[in-house]
C-alpha cells in the first residue's frame, strides 16, 4: 500500500463560535412546524423609553452581541424572528435597561436587567458611554441566550442535540485521473462516525462537504497536491476547512489514485469530523495549525 507523508493538516474553523443556535439559520420545513421555530437573526427594536438614545442604543447593542457571535440587527420587529426587547427604567437619576428575550410565538423566554447608567448619558446621546454599556450587558445577555438555546434545543426532538447529524458529501473537483470520483467515494466511506450519519440527499443534510484539488509541479519530478475540504452548515455557510498538502509522484495520482485516495480520505475525515464536532458543541474557533 502506498503510504502518504503528509506535510500539513490545517484546521481553519471559521465562524464556529459560541453561537446560540436559535439566533441563526434557516429553520427548514421540519423546524418551521415546531412551536418555537428557529429564527435566522435576533432583532433589536429601539429602546422603549430610551429618549434620544433609543435607536442608538439598539444599534450599539446589536454590534456588541454580534461581537459575541450572536447575529443581531437593530430595527423593526418581525414577528417571525426572535427579538430582544429593551425598556429604559428610570429611577434616582439613572436609567437601567431591562431586557426581554421574546420568541416567534410571543413567549418571553428570559429577562434580566442591565447595568444602570446616568440619565444624562441617554439624554445627551453619549455614544461612547452607550457602547460601553452595551458591551458590558452583551456579555451577560449572551449567557442568557445560550441558556435559552439549551432549553429550546433540548426540547426539540429534531435538534442536533437529540439526534445524529446528517452529512452529505457533495463532490470533489479538480483532481487528475480518477481522483474526483474515488476521493468522494472514500470520503463517503470514512465520514460517518458515532455522532453522525451519511445521507445521499442534499436537502436532508445538516452539514455538506465539498472537496477541491489543486496540483503544481515540484523539483525532482514530484507534484504538490493540495486538497481543501470545505464544510458548510445547513444554510450553506462555510463553518470550516481542512487542508491537506502532499508531495507525490505523478504516477501516484494518474490515471488512478488507488490506495492514495484511501489514505487521503482517512486522514481528511478525521479533520472534517473535528470541524463538525466543534460546530455542534459551539466551541470557539481553533487556531490554524
Amino acid at each position: 500500500m502506498r503510504r502518504l507523508a503528509p506535510l500539513a493538516l490545517a484546521l481553519a474553523l471559521a465562524g464556529c463560535g459560541t453561537l446560540p443556535e436559535p439566533f441563526y439559520g434557516n429553520p427548514g420545513p421540519v423546524a418551521a412546524r415546531l412551536a418555537v421555530p428557529v429564527a435566522p437573526i435576533l432583532m433589536i427594536p429601539p429602546v422603549a423609553g430610551g429618549g434620544p438614545s433609543a435607536g442608538a442604543y439598539a444599534g450599539a447593542l446589536a454590534t456588541a452581541l454580534a461581537d459575541d457571535d450572536v447575529p443581531s440587527v437593530a430595527g423593526p420587529v418581525d414577528p417571525a424572528n426572535w427579538r430582544l426587547l429593551v425598556t429604559a427604567v428610570t429611577a434616582d437619576g439613572e436609567i437601567t435597561p431591562h431586557y426581554r428575550v421574546v420568541g416567534p410565538d410571543a413567549k418571553i423566554y428570559g429577562q434580566q436587567n442591565g447595568a444602570p447608567v446616568p440619565s444624562a448619558v441617554w439624554q445627551d446621546r453619549d455614544t461612547a458611554a452607550l457602547a460601553q454599556e452595551a458591551a458590558q450587558d452583551a456579555t451577560h445577555l449572551t449567557a442568557l441566550l445560550t441558556d435559552i438555546d439549551a432549553r429550546v434545543q433540548g426540547a426539540n426532538p429534531n435538534s442536533l442535540e437529540n439526534r445524529p447529524a446528517r452529512l452529505f458529501m457533495r463532490h470533489v473537483t479538480g483532481a487528475p485521473g480518477d481522483g474526483d470520483d474515488v476521493l468522494a467515494l472514500n470520503m463517503q466511506r470514512d465520514l460517518p462516525g458515532a455522532d453522525d450519519v451519511l445521507t445521499t440527499r442534499a436537502d436532508q443534510a445538516d452539514f455538506t462537504i465539498d472537496g477541491r484539488v489543486k496540483t503544481s509541479p515540484q523539483p525532482g519530478g514530484q507534484v504538490l497536491v493540495e486538497i481543501d475540504w470545505d464544510v458548510f452548515d445547513i444554510n450553506r455557510r462555510k463553518i470550516g476547512q481542512v487542508t491537506q498538502l502532499h508531495a507525490l509522484s505523478p504516477a501516484d495520482i494518474a490515471p488512478h489514485w488507488g490506495d492514495v485516495a484511501a489514505a487521503v480520505a482517512s486522514e481528511a475525515a478525521t479533520g472534517v469530523q473535528e470541524v463538525i464536532t466543534n460546530a455542534r458543541l459551539h466551541k470557539p474557533p481553533a487556531p490554524a495549525s
